[in-house]
């Protein structure tokens, strides 16, 4: 199996950083896809950002220039840099990470989710 481990969100002031981490672990061969997406109450759940194994990098239009997503492939970690943050960046995000596992089999997993809350 394999298991993604979030960290990194918090209470910021507009305008301030923030750094999510996501770690995956488990019987990993090897990772394709990693994403970070964010879910604010009553609305549906957003992509922000994804990056390939070849750090190819796409970003929602809502938070271009201020998301820098990033990968280190040794470590099998994902995170986001959020800068000039906004209060409608306040949400639950979630880091997504796809691949294969030791076995052969693909897998497709979803971290716990860890809550970002921009407020004065």
């Amino acid at each position: 199996q394999v298991q993604l481990v979030e960290s990194g969100g918090g209470l910021v002031q507009p305008g301030g950083s923030l750094r999510l981490s996501c770690a995956a672990a488990g019987s990993i061969f090897s990772i394709d896809n990693m994403a970070w997406h964010r879910r604010t109450p009553g609305k549906q759940r957003e992509l922000v950002a994804t990056i390939t194994s070849d750090g190819t990098t796409n970003y929602a239009d809502s938070v271009k220039g201020r998301l820098t997503i990033s990968r280190d492939n040794a470590k099998d970690t994902l995170d986001l840099q959020i800068d000039s943050l906004k209060t409608e960046d306040t949400a639950v995000y979630y880091c997504n990470v796809d691949g294969i596992r030791l076995d052969g089999a693909r897998f497709d997993v979803w971290g716990q989710g860890t809550q970002v809350t921009v407020s004065s």
